[in-house]
């Protein structure tokens, strides 16, 4: 089985006390279900993208530490999933059920 990113995004400054209780319900359902499936390999949310260190390597070896992502981007990984499936068109069935249960936009990629 191939394995799978499934990230959702967030805007930019994404507040998370927006989520309701039945959004979290909706995601606890969902990772019980890919549990009992064994789909799910692991997940995890993020903190926010201000909170980030971005590191950049110089040309003279050493490394540069900056506050702040690494892209400037309206939207960020809020989340994610690391699962296995069968083939993209499972992955793809899972992520519709991400964005359904986040409440937001959802990318699914595979692992090389």
């Amino acid at each position: 089985m191939a394995q799978y990113l499934v990230a959702i995004h967030h805007h930019d400054n994404y507040d998370p006390s927006v989520e309701g209780e039945a959004m979290e319900r909706d995601i606890d359902v969902l990772n019980e279900e890919m549990i009992a499936a064994g789909a799910r390999i692991f997940a995890g949310g993020l903190s926010p993208a201000s909170s980030a260190k971005s590191l950049r390597a110089r040309p003279d070896g050493k490394v540069l530490i900056t506050d702040g992502p690494y892209l400037e981007t309206k939207e960020h990984i809020g989340g994610f999933w690391i699962l296995e499936a069968a083939n993209p068109d499972e992955a793809l069935a899972w992520g519709r059920k991400a964005a359904v249960a986040c409440r937001a936009p959802v990318e699914v990629r595979a692992f090389l």
